[in-house]
């Protein structure tokens, strides 16, 4: 079956995921995620493209971000991967890549969808054991979204806002969340929207967005067909 194109939607925000080839570490130390944090302000700075949240794990990372267009995402990504692969392997002498094929990438509808995605990105480090709170992960945005620091790489996004009048509200706000977490549903959701390029969206939002491309699997089973009108104008067969 052919690769479908990957999917973006210019002014969207999309849920983007990159691994490490093998599962293999693409970072060794805290000088490897510095360099990351980096090259990837550069990069987002270079092509014009927004960081609402991210987190940066040791054999993989999550961007949510918002592209002017679909090209500013690719070449974001590209400028990303192909700088840090270079300054990593320069400094570990080691060559080839880290990645495992292409980032994957899921755009997200705003209403429904974005902060669930926001906190499935933030909570990657609890569900692997990594911290009991989010916040106490450094290479992520939690910390941000909560007041506890400014992250330079973050341009809070409008549905973080609406979560309360002043800072302390939007910041309570969000911590209830963490606190509350994904359920596995939501997050079995999410992991499969990303990885096979489909929307995470409701049923209106890809039926309008639907031109480009397929953007939800098909359900299962041939097309139910529609009953032919006989001579009166009757169903046939009826």
């Amino acid at each position: 079956m052919a690769r479908l194109p990957r999917l973006v939607l210019p002014a969207w925000p999309h849920h983007v995921i990159q691994r490490g080839n093998n599962g293999q570490a693409i970072v060794r130390g805290d000088a490897d995620r510095r360099a990351w944090r980096d090259i990837l302000a550069e990069a987002l700075d270079h092509y014009g493209v927004t960081l609402q949240a991210y987190v940066l794990m040791d054999n993989h990372f999550h961007l949510l971000l918002t592209p002017p267009s679909p090209q500013a995402l690719s070449r974001m990504m590209q400028a990303l991967g192909r700088r840090y692969v270079g300054a990593h392997n320069a400094v570990h002498r080691r060559s080839g890549t880290l990645w495992e094929g292409r980032f994957k990438c899921s755009p997200v509808e705003t209403d429904r969808y974005f902060l669930a995605c926001m906190l499935y990105i933030e909570l990657n480090p609890v569900r692997a054991g990594l911290v009991s709170q989010a916040q106490e992960w450094p290479w992520s945005s939690a910390a941000h979204h909560l007041g506890l620091r400014q992250d330079r790489l973050v341009s809070d996004h409008p549905s973080y806002w609406a979560l309360g009048n002043t800072p302390f509200e939007r910041e309570r706000c969000y911590r209830d969340s963490l606190e509350a977490g994904t359920s596995e549903r939501e997050t079995a959701r999410i992991t499969e929207a990303a990885l096979k390029g489909w929307a995470l969206a409701s049923p209106e939002f890809i039926q309008a967005h639907a031109s480009q491309r397929p953007l939800a699997p098909r359900g299962r089973g041939r097309p139910r067909k529609t009953p032919d009108p006989g001579p009166q104008g009757g169903t046939k067969g009826a």
